[in-house]
């Protein structure tokens, strides 16, 4: 079976901090993916390695009347639901929905009043997620670039 010399690109969504303090999102894209072994006699895969060093992982479940009222990410995170959906409202009035394997980066840390965004489940169900975060010390100046900006 021939290879793919395509390199991927995996979209996400973006919540980030403006300028002026308020929390907006936005589709963006995850490009610049290398082709490479993971060792052994594995095959070639495509990565994109991005922010090495420390993290934390958490295994999270909203709960089926899960209210996430205003406030912004506690660190700089990738957010991936594994089951249910969720949605994320940000101070622009702009509103998505996830599902199980769309992608969140939220960085909105550093909001007018610490306002951030909201997010609750969809249907009514339970959503587990995969909360991949880093330190607040990764932070750059400026706020949190998108990955694909560093």
């Amino acid at each position: 079976m021939p290879k793919s010399t395509d390199q991927p690109v995996i979209n996400y969504w973006h919540v980030y901090t403006d300028d002026s303090g308020t929390s907006r999102q936005q589709k963006r894209q995850l490009t610049g993916f290398t082709l490479e072994s993971m060792g052994g006699n594995s095959g070639s895969q495509w990565n994109n390695e991005w922010l090495k060093g420390a993290s934390q992982i958490i295994f999270s479940e909203l709960p089926a009347d899960f209210d996430g009222d205003w406030h912004e990410n506690p660190q700089p995170q990738w957010i991936i639901p594994l089951s249910g959906g969720w949605w994320v409202e940000t101070m622009d009035g702009t509103r998505t929905e996830m599902r199980v394997g769309e992608i969140s980066f939220g960085a909105d840390q550093g909001t007018t009043n610490q306002k951030g965004h909201r997010s609750g489940v969809l249907n009514g169900k339970p959503c587990q997620m995969m909360i991949v975060q880093f330190p607040e010390e990764k932070k750059m100046k400026g706020g949190t670039p998108a990955p694909d900006e560093l």
